[in-house]
C-alpha cells in the first residue's frame, strides 16, 4: 500500500452498507474487507465501467481503461468523447470493475489533470502507468478519481463493506 493509499483510508470511515434487510448483510464488522481490496483491485484489473451525468441528467455509462496511480483511479478520453464533455459540466462519476463478483464501485468526482491544471512529472507518471499497463501512452486530458463512497465485497454478503469518506458528500 502506499503512502497515498494510507492517508486515503485514514480518512474514511469502514462500516456495512444499508440495503434491504432481505440481502443478509451482517450487523456487525466481522468480514470487513480491507482497503488493500480496493486498491489492488483497482491496479490490477483491465476494464471499467464508468458512469457520467449528460446534460438532461440521464446517465451514460462506458468501458474504459483506467491506472491506480498515488492511491487514486486515473482515467482519460478524448476532448470530443460524450463522457469527457459530461465531465466537464457535472465532475461526479461512478467507476465500477469489471468483475460482477469481486465488485468494486467508487462514487466520487473526476478531477480534470493536462497541461495546465497538473505538473509535468504527474502527467509523464501517468502515461508511464498507462504504457507499462496497456502498452500505449495516454496523453491529457486524464481525470482523477477520489471516491466520497467506496464499495467492495468477494463473498456478498459476508464481506459487503463501504467506506465513507470525510471529505465526502
Amino acid at each position: 500500500m502506499t503512502d497515498e493509499d494510507s492517508r486515503a483510508i485514514d480518512d474514511a470511515r469502514r462500516s456495512r452498507p444499508t440495503t434491504e434487510e432481505s440481502y443478509g448483510i451482517p450487523d456487525d464488522g466481522d468480514g470487513l474487507l480491507p482497503w488493500t481490496f480496493v486498491a489492488e483491485k483497482l491496479a490490477d484489473d483491465r476494464s471499467y465501467w464508468i458512469t457520467t451525468v449528460r446534460p438532461n441528467g440521464f446517465p451514460h455509462v462506458r468501458p474504459t481503461w483506467g491506472v491506480w496511480v498515488d492511491g487514486a483511479f486515473h482515467c482519460g478520453g478524448g476532448e470530443r468523447t460524450r463522457w469527457v464533455r459530461n465531465l466537464e459540466r457535472n465532475a461526479d462519476i461512478v467507476v465500477h470493475c469489471e468483475d460482477a463478483e469481486e465488485v468494486v464501485i467508487l462514487e466520487g468526482r473526476a478531477e480534470r489533470l493536462d497541461e495546465e491544471t497538473a505538473d509535468t512529472e504527474l502527467l509523464e507518471g501517468l502515461d508511464g502507468a498507462y504504457e507499462e499497463k496497456y502498452d500505449v501512452r495516454h496523453g491529457t486530458p486524464f481525470f482523477r478519481v477520489r471516491p466520497d463512497v467506496a464499495f467492495a465485497w468477494s463473498a456478498f454478503p459476508t464481506d459487503a463493506t463501504r467506506w465513507t469518506f470525510a471529505d465526502g458528500r
